[in-house]
């Protein structure tokens, strides 16, 4: 037996650094650093506690914000909230959150926004937490070196009253991306081939940390993208080791340590990492020079395809179950075999969504955007900052001109039609270029059609009316 310990993986580190009590069962108890809270999966768990005449163990380790149900139209206070489900569960929020003494960026605040843009933008997240959510999509947090991920109703209610949950260890997983990616690839495409290579079910089980030179050179928001949609890729859990990006990023931010505690915290993150001599379970790797910009065909994330290929054929498919899951998604999508991906109109288009509403992402489209008009053919094009504070820097940039000018709808924060929750809805077989993190049948709204792509190709779909090559309209200027 060797003397020396095996290296450990950043998941392992962040895991062990937290494990409170360890069972011989596998399961364990571990520390949660920060819970984030919104709407849709609070009530039953504020409920919880009431019922139980408990408080929450650690009021200054919960933040809470709406943001599914909220209207990104203009409105004056809850009260005009038409949807009577949705305007009950913004006003539960806010009183549970008064009543527990948690701080809420509610609504009016600049601060409020979608749940996975306003933590990390808060400095609420941090290098090395343990940080959990209502909502699969809190793999989010990973980008910044956090093991974050989501938890159901019961389990925010345990994590409020103990700041502990019960875990099983997952696989580690390594996604390693060699190389640089091409001009016009983004973040946003590398994860969709990511997912199109393994597939929805690649990660499960597994934690995944993306790393090589793609992800060195990936800014945060890029890599919050990616870790967004680790979910998708069938893992709970997205990470990405902190550098000095990470360190940039969090400091002077509302919540971050400030003075000494500034730098004790920045020696303490320099080792999250994995070691060199660490053992993964899984490895898959993949050159960045080789993905293209990416459209998704089907209805489920993994159907995806470079925006110059051909839809799927089922009568090539000899798995008969999945020729007949192609088959399915065609003729939910609307479409037919071997037809060009560059055929698929675009009816609708939404840049928003806690995968792609943040201020690079605005930029990325506007690029695009700039000087042109969005095609007749193109019922609606909304453009929704992930938050106030984001929309807000995006005006001060001019950007809202540009998105307005070329025919987009600027909107207020909100998860808006990232899924079928509030006012902003995908009609009956409309297809939409979504930069969004889900294509599922009905996810947008009943019977639309969702295609998954990066900001810059929605806005590139929107100029043109159907999908096209971004790095076309890139180069023409």
């Amino acid at each position: 037996m060797s003397d020396q310990a095996m290296g450990k993986t950043l998941y392992d580190k962040l895991w062990d650094s937290h494990v409170v009590r360890q069972d011989d069962d596998g399961t364990a108890l571990i520390y949660i650093d920060k819970q984030l809270l919104h709407e849709v999966t609070s009530p039953q768990a504020f409920e919880g506690l009431r019922l139980a005449n408990r408080q929450p163990w650690r009021t200054d380790a919960n933040l809470a914000t709406p943001d599914h149900n909220v209207p990104t139209t203009a409105f004056n206070s809850i009260d005009d909230i038409v949807d009577p489900v949705s305007r009950i569960q913004v006003q539960t929020l806010g009183m549970n959150a008064k009543e527990f003494g948690i701080t809420e960026f509610g609504i009016g605040d600049i601060r409020q926004g979608i749940v996975h843009v306003v933590g990390p933008e808060e400095g609420a997240t941090l290098p090395g937490m343990t940080l959990v959510c209502g909502d699969s999509h809190t793999a989010t947090h990973g980008a910044l070196g956090a093991l974050a991920h989501g938890v159901g109703t019961s389990e925010v209610e345990h994590v409020l009253a103990t700041q502990c949950l019960i875990q099983k260890k997952m696989k580690n997983m390594l996604v390693k991306v060699n190389g640089k990616l091409r001009n016009g690839v983004t973040p946003k495409d590398a994860i969709l081939a990511i997912i199109g290579k393994i597939g929805t079910a690649g990660g499960n089980g597994h934690a995944i940390e993306f790393g090589g030179q793609v992800f060195e050179d990936m800014s945060v928001e890029g890599r919050m993208t990616v870790c967004n949609m680790a979910i998708e890729a069938g893992a709970r859990v997205g990470v990405v080791a902190v550098d000095d990006k990470t360190v940039d990023y969090v400091q002077g931010r509302p919540f971050s340590p400030k003075g000494k505690d500034w730098e004790v915290a920045v020696k303490a993150w320099q080792d999250l990492h994995s070691d060199s001599d660490a053992e993964f379970d899984t490895v898959v790797e993949m050159e960045g020079a080789e993905i293209e910009p990416q459209v998704s065909w089907g209805t489920s994330p993994e159907m995806v395809l470079d925006v110059n290929a051909t839809v799927p054929n089922p009568t090539n498919e000899k798995d008969s179950v999945k020729a007949d899951a192609i088959q399915r998604a065609l003729d939910y999508m609307g479409l037919t075999a071997d037809m060009a991906i560059k055929d698929i109109p675009a009816d609708y288009v939404f840049i928003g969504s806690c995968t792609n509403s943040r201020i690079e992402d605005f930029r990325a489209a506007a690029k695009v955007l700039k000087g042109r008009k969005i095609a007749g053919s193109v019922e609606q094009a909304l453009a929704v900052p992930g938050s106030g504070l984001v929309k807000k820097q995006a005006e001060d940039e001019g950007l809202d001109k540009i998105f307005i000018e070329a025919g987009f709808e600027w909107r207020n924060p909100g998860c808006s039609m990232c899924l079928a929750m509030n006012a902003d809805k995908l009609p009956d077989g409309k297809h939409c270029a979504s930069t969004s993190n889900r294509n599922f049948e009905g996810r947008q709204g009943a019977g639309g059609r969702t295609h998954l792509v990066s900001p810059a190709m929605a806005a590139a779909a929107a100029i043109a009316g159907h999908f096209v090559d971004v790095r076309d309209m890139l180069e023409a200027g």
